[in-house]
């Protein structure tokens, strides 16, 4: 079910750790073993690069992740531990398969809850075939389902995660960007607060690739792929708005699922015509409607960058000083949820 690739906001999984007495014996075991995989297969990056026999590709891909790493924590405030100066080869194309689940009439996500982290709005599995498994036993229970591939997660400081294969399948760019946004997770991470969370990563990241930039001479993205993901990601939220109207009117279940089934055709044929009509007929986000478009597919839009001008108004009032930053989204983290949204409001 996983559509060939995704947004940014997927690629991100939380290991979830801890997990309470009413999870399935049979999940606990897979993410423990999958952990343990991921950490055995770790070999420091140094030994790498001063292998004589080692591939002059992944070389160059792992002196760049070992400089990222290094400025994240010299120049952007971020956590200075062993993260991110090993490797994993993972036999895989993604270290983790996230499953998004939603009711049939409902485009709220089921969360899934677990001590000291709190409740996000994905489960994430270590083998596809199982996360195939449990999206069938959802999809039996009339829920909708959506499964997507996640090259990097974050263990909170839990283990010193290592750069994955999976991460090195992008370009050298969003390579060192996926370093500062996951450290960030590392850094400061409030429970129960998805939004909160990756909107701030999301802002490091893009300000960190900002400053990343200016100093190696790197050139800044085109405005023509920043404009296309603006446009394709606000085309996803208003689906995704316009089912919440369908879903909220008391009618007939039969009468809300044909409006559902019309809202998603009319989606493809939006995309199409705005991607021929704007793109000269770009195959970029083909991959999000090769199969089937349901509630749960257009959970990860939006939800990591909801709150971002807010993070970026902190970072202006805080003269741009990044450890007078992360200390003020540390205060607003930590008021109770009324209050840090007030406080993001007054600053979007």
């Amino acid at each position: 079910m996983a559509q060939g690739g995704t947004v940014r906001g997927l690629i991100l999984g939380v290991m979830l750790l801890g997990l309470s007495g009413c999870t399935s014996l049979g999940y606990l075991h897979q993410a423990w073993e999958g952990q343990r995989e991921v950490m055995r297969l770790a070999v420091p990056i140094e030994d790498i690069l001063d292998d004589p026999g080692a591939d002059p590709a992944l070389q160059r891909r792992l002196a760049l992740a070992l400089e990222a790493r290094q400025f994240a924590s010299a120049r952007m405030a971020l956590p200075d531990n062993l993260s991110y100066t090993r490797y994993s080869a993972l036999p895989r194309p993604f270290v983790l398969w996230n499953l998004f689940v939603t009711p049939e009439l409902s485009v709220d996500a089921i969360e899934q809850c677990y001590p000291w982290l709190g409740c996000v709005g994905y489960r994430g599995y270590f083998a596809q075939a199982d996360a195939e498994a449990a999206a069938s036993q959802w999809r039996a229970r009339g829920k909708q389902v959506y499964i997507g591939g996640v090259p990097a997660y974050s263990t909170l400081g839990w283990y010193d995660d290592p750069v994955l294969s999976s991460m090195l399948h992008w370009s050298d760019e969003e390579l060192v960007g996926l370093i500062f946004h996951e450290l960030t997770h590392q850094h400061f991470f409030v429970r129960d607060d998805t939004a909160f969370n990756e909107s701030y990563a999301t802002f490091v990241e893009q300000q960190g690739l900002r400053e990343w930039r200016k100093l190696k001479g790197w050139p800044e993205p085109t405005e023509t792929e920043r404009k296309q993901h603006q446009a394709f990601v606000q085309l996803m939220l208003a689906a995704r708005e316009d089912l919440q109207r369908i879903y909220a009117q008391p009618l007939a279940a039969e009468a809300l699922r044909r409006q559902r089934d019309q809202r998603f055709a009319r989606l493809r044929t939006d995309y199409a015509e705005w991607r021929d009509q704007h793109w000269a007929g770009s195959a970029r986000f083909d991959h999000w409607f090769a199969g089937e478009l349901n509630n749960a597919s257009l959970l990860p839009f939006g939800l990591y960058d909801q709150w971002v001008p807010a993070f970026a108004a902190l970072f202006a009032e805080a003269s741009d000083d990044w450890s007078a930053f992360h200390a003020r989204v540390a205060e607003v983290g930590r008021l109770t949820t009324e209050e840090r949204l007030r406080v993001l409001r007054k600053h979007q």
